[in-house]
């Protein structure tokens, strides 16, 4: 039963990604496009990790790959928060 939980969420991460690239194309956003590079990584995480490690969470590398995609979800966050650039 986990071994489908893990493709359930592996492939719900990968069509997220998906439809975060499609905004990315209409808009040229970099919101999208960090979005989107993040729900990837984890959607192939998900995958490789099961394939060598296993079901077991214990391996760090789980939790630095993790650490790259959330920090890319917080550095879309806060670059759009930012506000735009003057030229002057």
């Amino acid at each position: 039963m986990n071994e489908i939980m893990v493709g359930a969420i592996a492939a719900g991460c990968i069509v997220v990604s998906l439809f975060f690239f499609r905004f990315w194309r209409s808009t040229h956003d970099r919101f999208f496009l960090l979005f989107a590079l993040s729900f990837l990584i984890e959607g192939v995480n998900r995958v490789v990790l099961y394939e060598s490690v296993g079901l077991s969470e214990d391996a760090p590398v789980y939790y630095i790959i993790r650490l790259v995609a959330y920090g890319l979800i917080l550095a879309a966050i806060i670059d759009k928060n930012r506000g735009p650039r003057r030229r002057e």
